[in-house]
């Protein structure tokens, strides 16, 4: 597709901008694919390839989930690729995505947020909210449904952390990538996993200045697992770059340390940094202040999983105690006709979500008995040499980042754990101590932490290790996010 002055990358997103008509969602569709990021997206290209009738609903504007998150049209972003790893296979996918919805063979429903899934394999109904002001209903009829819904930012609390000017590691990012804005002119980059360099950089080829990158973990752990690293030099060349123009340009990283406070008064104004020991206790004596007017923390990534969980499909627990979905060879779930692709599975990056998105469309295709005769059995074996081997590194990185019990020694009793509803540390560990709540729904009742807006999705985390566990995906609500009343009593009504 040629280049426009709406289209400067000729990436073909000034023809995907917009929904396709709604006219004829009431047929039966093959597949509808729930996310247009890497796995959506890569799904939906392959399953289309083979014939298959396909619907492919996102909340998103725009393709391309978190990874490939792109700057509105009207900023008539010159150079998107600039922001972004692995440009060409993007655009790649955008171009082939186009010529599906064109032929008719997908159907791209963006601004559409899924709230729940019902029926079974052969005659699902993925429900969905959509419109200017989240007031129009849909509802898609499929075959098979593949969710590859991503993930979303570990956080961790600390007296200060919500003050203007903190935000998530990766909402950083995504406020460069979307909006071409940074957080800040001098940003400390803390928190835990291979995300960090990658913001940093980004941050400081923007014009930010980074004064300091605090990894609560380290790097050297990696050396123990040579395996999963020969398996990936790719990922090993990526870390090591990042490092070292970091180090080139002078950005200090330093490791076995976290901000432990952030202080100011209308927004931050500096952090307190802390070496940590082994367990991610603060050590004594160890604090320093670092002037910044923000701060870009979190601690890895959440698997997205309310729409599988309410189905009852099986998890498995990752090495950092987070919950993914169990799927099978094909990506299938435990539940027969939801197949289940990219960080839903475990949060292994864009390259293994791509991976995976191809396996499912050829499962799925097998299912409804549309697998293509003849089709080459060499790709299909190096998909799953290749999807092992990523898996294997993911795996890698969830152990050697996983948070420490320490962490709760940064909290004072007045730290706010659950923002929305202004729940303190004190609140549950008195909750936990004193009145017996021994799981995160217990603590909910008891305080009412996990409440608010985001649903437990900020806060969750911390007070399921608060309350002496990793997580608690059973304590997920039925609706993955707020459905208006009167479109909930329609339904009913129907």
């Amino acid at each position: 597709m040629p280049n426009s002055p709406a289209d400067p990358a000729g990436t073909g997103l000034d023809g995907l901008a917009g929904p396709d008509d709604l006219t004829g969602l009431d047929d039966l569709a093959d597949l509808a694919v729930i996310g247009a990021g890497p796995a959506g997206t890569a799904a939906v290209n392959a399953a289309a390839d083979l014939g298959l009738s396909c619907v492919l609903l996102d909340a998103g504007a725009l393709p391309g989930g978190q990874f490939y998150r792109q700057p509105a049209p009207g900023l008539r972003a010159a150079e998107p690729q600039a922001l972004h790893h692995h440009w060409p296979v993007f655009a790649g996918l955008l171009r082939r995505l186009e010529r599906h919805r064109a032929a008719g063979r997908v159907r791209y429903l963006p601004g559409h947020h899924v709230w729940s899934v019902s029926g079974s394999a052969g005659q699902w109904r993925v429900h969905a909210v959509g419109g200017p002001e989240g007031d129009t209903a849909l509802t898609v009829p499929a075959r098979a449904v593949l969710c590859a819904t991503g993930s979303h930012e570990r956080q961790l609390p600390f007296p200060g952390w919500t003050l203007p000017g903190v935000v998530g590691a990766g909402g950083a990012q995504a406020m460069l990538k979307s909006g071409l804005v940074l957080p800040g002119r001098r940003v400390v980059v803390a928190g835990s996993g291979p995300l960090l360099l990658a913001v940093a950089v980004s941050l400081a080829r923007a014009g930010a200045e980074v004064p300091l990158v605090a990894e609560a973990s380290g790097y050297a752990g990696y050396a123990r697992r040579p395996g999963a690293l020969a398996a990936n030099p790719g990922k090993l060349a990526e870390g090591a770059a990042h490092a070292a123009w970091l180090l080139r340009h002078r950005v200090r990283v330093r490791t076995r340390s976290a901000v432990v406070a952030a202080h100011g008064g209308d927004r931050v104004e500096a952090v307190t940094v802390a070496r940590l020991d082994r367990d991610w206790r603060p050590v004594p004596g160890t604090g320093r202040t670092v002037a910044c007017d923000a701060l870009a923390v979190g601690h890895g990534l959440l698997p997205q999983l309310e729409l599988a969980l309410a189905l009852g499909c099986r998890v498995r627990t990752l090495p950092d105690g987070s919950p993914a979905l169990e799927v099978d060879a094909g990506q299938l779930t435990s539940v027969p006709g939801f197949w289940a692709a990219g960080e839903s599975t475990g949060v292994g990056g864009a390259e293994l979500a791509l991976l995976e998105g191809e396996l499912t469309a050829r499962s799925v295709a097998s299912a409804l008995g549309r697998a293509q005769p003849g089709e080459n059995p060499g790709r299909l074996r190096t998909l799953l040499r290749r999807r092992a081997a990523l898996r294997g590194f993911a795996e890698l990185m969830a152990e050697r980042h996983r948070p420490g019990a320490g962490w709760a020694d940064w909290l004072s009793a007045d730290t706010e754990v659950c923002r929305c509803e202004e729940v303190t540390a004190q609140e549950v560990r008195e909750a936990v101590d004193e009145l017996g709540a021994g799981d995160v729904r217990t603590v909910k009742l008891l305080t009412r932490a996990g409440m608010g807006w985001c649903q437990g999705r900020m806060c969750g985390p911390a007070v399921a290790r608060l309350a002496g566990g990793d997580s608690d995906p059973a304590g997920t609500r039925p609706l993955s996010c707020p459905v208006p009343m009167g479109l909930l009593a329609q339904g009913a009504d129907d």
